[in-house]
């Protein structure tokens, strides 16, 4: 870990050169060198992005940065533990029920919907916030409850709660979303779904970064995906607005999968965990300014490919289709401005994976490790992955791992299916 000093302060989980590449370091101290930023913070799973690299944390002052949450709002992961034994998985009927039932009940890829729309009480929400979101709500419907591509998935596997880990936590999550973790260590079956806004978080996106782009002309290319939007302008508003609705439909997606999923398995909820890892949140922290003094302001933390970590709060860090994930709770570092990594995050792009692995050896490889992988790119093999083990042993600060989650059944959007995250 290192500290650094621009026009704001910053931080680095992991080591440059080894949990990172330079890229994602100089687009760091790019956002850090905008006269809205007030602090920032680089992930171990870091990699480049559009502005802020994936694993980026920045503070703002009074802006929003369309291209700091990122092009998928509201991506985030929802996991659900059932009350269905996690011996299902040994034997091949009961492993086919289940794999039957993400077959049935999901639905992957950039055009995914389904012929009967789901229903769920964020369709009934102001859609009228953003000429966007009301011009895109009809198909946002037409895609709830499905996964879109890319770095999407479902999946079945087991839930070992670890010795120790506290009991009775009990949260509201982002999307208005209800979090209960209340298990004894053990082993349970458990679901796990990961992706975003669909389409219409994507549209927003697009609009209101070049709204921010023609606004702030004068920024260098370095910088040009990192234009903002003022908060008490109309299009910062509006972009605000617009995000947290992508935010509750987010959720409703991940709400939609699983109980379609638990209905068709006869099941029920023992505990879930949720929460975003695109978005953007006002926060008050300490604020180390350029004289050396700290203030404690009100900011704009944009969290983009980043867990939020509160003192307390609940999360899940998932790994490969190959290696496990963790729920977590955050210990609340100031200096990560409450934040943790998201993943294993990327360590060679879509097309490098594509050239390198070759999706029939992918299978074969996850088959012999127990794994059964209905559907998937070759862009998405757990070699084009760090390390999740290192990941997390770099972040021992910033959050504490209560529960592994091990896959066993996993589907993503198919082979040549564009990725969307």
């Amino acid at each position: 870990m290192s500290t650094g000093s621009s026009s704001c302060s910053y931080r680095l989980w992991g080591v440059a050169g080894e949990d990172f590449d330079q890229p994602a370091l100089d687009q760091l101290m790019a956002a850090c060198g905008l006269p809205v930023a007030a602090g920032a913070a680089l992930m171990p799973d870091a990699h480049v992005g559009y502005g802020l690299p994936i694993g980026g944390v920045l503070a703002t002052r009074n802006a929003v940065i369309p291209y700091a949450v990122g092009v998928d709002i509201a991506c985030r992961m929802k996991l659900s533990v059932l009350d269905l034994p996690a011996s299902m998985l040994e034997k091949k009927h009961t492993r086919d029920q289940l794999a039957g039932a993400i077959e049935d009940q999901t639905s992957f890829g950039i055009g995914a919907e389904f012929p009967r729309r789901r229903e769920h009480a964020v369709m009934d929400m102001d859609w009228d916030v953003s000429p966007v979101t009301r011009r895109f709500k009809d198909k946002a419907w037409s895609q709830l409850g499905t996964s879109g591509s890319g770095n999407h998935f479902v999946e079945f596997g087991t839930l070992t709660v670890l010795p120790g880990a506290p009991r009775g936590i009990d949260q509201r999550s982002e999307g208005g979303s209800h979090a209960r973790f209340d298990l004894e260590p053990g082993t349970y079956l458990a679901l796990l779904s990961h992706s975003g806004s669909r389409g219409t978080g994507a549209a927003v996106c697009k609009h209101y970064s070049d709204v921010a782009m023609g606004k702030r002309r004068g920024l260098p290319d370095k910088q040009r995906y990192l234009a903002w939007l003022d908060m008490d302008s109309q299009e910062g508003r509006e972009y605000w607005d617009a995000m947290n609705l992508m935010g509750e439909y987010a959720a409703a997606n991940h709400a939609c999968i699983h109980r379609a999923v638990l209905k068709h398995l006869g099941a029920k909820t023992l505990a879930d965990v949720e929460n975003h890892h695109n978005f953007a949140w006002k926060e008050t922290h300490e604020i180390k300014n350029a004289d050396g003094s700290v203030t404690r302001e009100e900011v704009i933390v944009h969290r983009k490919g980043a867990t939020p970590a509160g003192a307390g709060v609940l999360g899940v860090i998932p790994g490969t289709m190959a290696h496990p994930g963790y729920v977590v709770v955050g210990k609340g570092s100031a200096e990560s401005l409450c934040s943790s990594s998201h993943g294993a995050g990327r360590v060679m792009s879509r097309t490098k994976a594509r050239e390198k692995f070759r999706f029939g050896s992918v299978r074969g490889t996850l088959r012999e490790q127990g794994i059964t992988l209905l559907s998937a790119g070759a862009d998405e093999a757990p070699g084009a992955y760090k390390d999740i083990e290192r990941v997390m042993s770099q972040q021992r600060d910033l959050v504490e791992a209560i529960a592994r989650f091990d896959p066993a059944i996993v589907k993503m959007a198919p082979e040549g299916e564009q990725a969307e995250d």
